[in-house]
């Protein structure tokens, strides 16, 4: 176990998409334990740590809505950009000729509070490269509000806004009183062995009094 750290995360809107769903946008019920790391790796991330995650509370009532919008029905492909710049032609997608309009079901008003830690890598040096200088480094991101890049809950365009949770502070989830909620098999991560054909993993989600116990569902996990 590595130094750990607990947050709030919350937003008006999130979208942690299904993947058997192919033309339009469904939500899981909840945060996926990679979009919570992706979170974490917004605020701080280098090559000599990895961030594992623990547990997810969920505090908010999941409630869903649904909205149309515009898209792309294509996008540019590493393929088409290497053979552009081969032959030194222009490189686009027609959005008046590719554009469709799809379905996106997401989750409103959510609010989770995220235990995470993180341990050392192979990539680590030997010197001043310690989990403490990481961990003060991470805090100091967290307290000040810092990040490298937007956090988002499962979309670009839907933010999210990270708090460090410190001390004892107590927060009164909606389904503290819920023994057991069995909400099927979430996406957990994905397997890069093979970095040019990442496998998804994925394990069976079952929130106890609005906890679920990544960390001892980890061993069960699935492809």
């Amino acid at each position: 176990m590595g130094f750990g750290i607990r947050i709030r995360v919350s937003g008006p809107r999130a979208c942690f998409t299904r993947p058997e769903m192919k033309a339009e946008r469904v939500s899981y019920d909840v945060i996926t334990p990679s979009a919570a790391r992706g979170i974490i790796e917004a605020i701080y991330w280098k090559p000599s740590i990895r961030w594992v995650i623990d547990r997810i509370e969920v505090l908010n009532e999941i409630r869903f809505d649904t909205f149309r919008r515009n898209e792309l029905e294509s996008k540019l492909s590493y393929a088409n950009a290497k053979k552009a710049y081969e032959k030194d032609t222009a490189l686009y997608i027609a959005a008046s000729e590719s554009r469709q309009q799809r379905a996106t079901t997401y989750l409103r008003d959510v609010s989770y509070l995220i235990d995470a830690h993180f341990e050392m890598t192979d990539c680590a040096g030997e010197q001043d490269d310690g989990p403490e200088k990481h961990y003060n480094i991470v805090m100091r991101r967290l307290r000040k509000g810092q990040h490298f890049v937007q956090p988002v809950l499962g979309c670009r365009e839907f933010p999210a806004a990270v708090e460090l949770v410190e001390g004892d502070e107590s927060l009164q989830g909606f389904y503290r009183d819920v023994p057991e909620k069995d909400l099927g098999y979430m996406l957990y991560d994905l397997d890069f062995s093979n970095p040019d054909s990442p496998d998804p993993l994925f394990f069976r989600a079952v929130m106890r009094h609005g906890i679920i116990d990544v960390a001892s569902s980890r061993e069960q996990v699935v492809s």
